[in-house]
C-alpha cells in the first residue's frame, strides 16, 4: 500500500458517501484504475446514473487532494506562500458567496483551508449531495460540482508551481502525477472546468494527453 509522508491531521479530512451504491462505485474506480487504462476509471459504468458517478468521484478527488496537501503543511505557510497562486502569472482570490461575497486576497494556506471547508459543507449538505441511493439531485448540482472541480484544480496548480521540489523530496512525485492525471482526465471527459482555468498546468495536461513531447533529457557526459 502506498503511504504518504507526514500528513497534517487538520488538513486531511477524508469524506465518504454512505450507502452500498457509493461503495460499489468506489470499488469500480479502484479496480479500473489498476487496469492500466485510466479512461476505464473515467467512463460512466454501464447502467449507472451520471449524478451518482460524479458524486462518488468528487469525494474521492477531494480526499486525494486533501491528503497530498496535508503532507505539505510545514512547507506551505503564510510566510512562504503569502498569496494563493500558481506561478507569478496566476493569483486566486477567495469568495464563497455567503460569508465572503467580495473576493479577498489570502495566503495559500488560508485560501486552501477555506476551500476545503467550503467543499466539505457542500458534500455534507444532503440537499446537494443526497446520501440515499435513488434520491433526486438538485437542479444546481452540476453547477456546484463544477465549482468544486475548479477549486480543486487550483490546489493542484499551487502544489505543482510552488511545492514540486518538496513533493520530490518526499518521494510523492509519482503519486501526485497519478492523482492529477486521473483528476484531469475525468474533468476533461465531462467538461467540468473551463479551458481558461486550466492554463497554469496546460503544458503538463498536454503531456499527459500525448499532445506535447516530454522535456528533453540532458545528454550523457
Amino acid at each position: 500500500m502506498f503511504t504518504l509522508g507526514k500528513t497534517n491531521a487538520k488538513t486531511f479530512r477524508p469524506k465518504t458517501l454512505t450507502g452500498s451504491k457509493g461503495l460499489q462505485l468506489k470499488r469500480h474506480i479502484e479496480a479500473t484504475l489498476g487496469s492500466g487504462n485510466i479512461m476505464d476509471a473515467v467512463k460512466l459504468p454501464p447502467g449507472e446514473e451520471f449524478e451518482e458517478w460524479l458524486a462518488v468521484n468528487t469525494v474521492d478527488f477531494y480526499n486525494a487532494v486533501s491528503m497530498l496537501y496535508g503532507t505539505l503543511a510545514e512547507f506551505c505557510t503564510e510566510k512562504s506562500c503569502e498569496v494563493m497562486s500558481a506561478s507569478s502569472k496566476y493569483e486566486y482570490l477567495w469568495a464563497d458567496g455567503v460569508k465572503i461575497k467580495k473576493p479577498v486576497r489570502l495566503s495559500a494556506p488560508e485560501y486552501i483551508d477555506k476551500l476545503f471547508d467550503w467543499i466539505e459543507s457542500q458534500i455534507d449538505d444532503e440537499n446537494i449531495f443526497p446520501q440515499q441511493f435513488g434520491a433526486q439531485f438538485p437542479p444546481n448540482y452540476l453547477e456546484v460540482t463544477k465549482t468544486i472541480y475548479k477549486r480543486l484544480f487550483r490546489v493542484y496548480a499551487h502544489i505543482y508551481h510552488s511545492h514540486f521540489k518538496q513533493i520530490c523530496s518526499l518521494d510523492e512525485e509519482a503519486h501526485l502525477n497519478t492523482c492529477f492525471k486521473h483528476f484531469i482526465f475525468f474533468t476533461l471527459h465531462y467538461n467540468l472546468v473551463d479551458s481558461k482555468e486550466l492554463a497554469p498546468l496546460q503544458e503538463l495536461i498536454d503531456q499527459f494527453q500525448g499532445k506535447a513531447a516530454p522535456p528533453a533529457k540532458a545528454p550523457a557526459s
